[in-house]
């Protein structure tokens, strides 16, 4: 049984957005789907984000995946620095210098120097999705990734923050993407 995790952003949860459909269709189809519930709060450290991971890096393996949507793309990035895994998929993600309104909350897990070889060494399939209009995180940041990460970005039109007040309680094409790995 391949492990999947999905990292949520910050002042996200596991129950928003498209992640309990798309754990549904993918326990469905014989994988075990890993949401872990990350705090938000005044003063936030990464240390704070490993604490509420711990109890799931047993299942941690080189046939996982990793979805991160928002910072929780930063934390798979911390996670792909000490793991392998067999992909990694990041949907507006949020990383390094964000200069928005979550900055200040989200710089102590965004902000910071990611060792871009190592993450390359340990995960050789990259997945960027980003919205042509993310409210939040310019197209810049998803060429930055790419760039960083050796891969391109799947540019979405109108998908806004991929969440759902941009109308993404589903993401079939993440889905399909997911499938076309096995």
């Amino acid at each position: 049984m391949r492990d999947v995790f999905i990292f949520h952003g910050i002042y996200g949860s596991p129950d928003e957005n498209w992640f309990p459909w798309l754990k549904e269709e993918l326990e469905r189809r014989g994988f075990s789907v890993h949401i872990p519930h990350f705090p938000t709060y005044e003063n936030l450290k990464p240390e704070d984000w490993w604490e509420a991971f711990e109890p799931y890096e047993k299942f941690l393996g080189e046939d996982s995946i990793l979805i991160g949507h928002s910072l929780g793309s930063a934390f798979a990035l911390n996670v792909l620095e000490k793991y392998p895994v067999k992909a990694g998929f990041f949907v507006a993600a949020a990383f390094g210098e964000t200069h928005n309104e979550f900055t200040p909350i989200m710089a102590p897990i965004a902000d910071q120097a990611f060792d871009w070889a190592l993450i390359r060494s340990h995960c050789s399939e990259f997945h960027i999705f980003h919205s042509d209009n993310d409210p939040y995180l310019p197209k810049a940041k998803a060429e930055e990734l790419a760039q960083n990460l050796h891969s391109e970005v799947r540019w979405i039109a109108g998908a806004g923050h991929f969440n759902t007040s941009s109308g993404y309680g589903t993401f079939p094409l993440l889905l399909q993407e997911i499938e076309a790995l096995l």
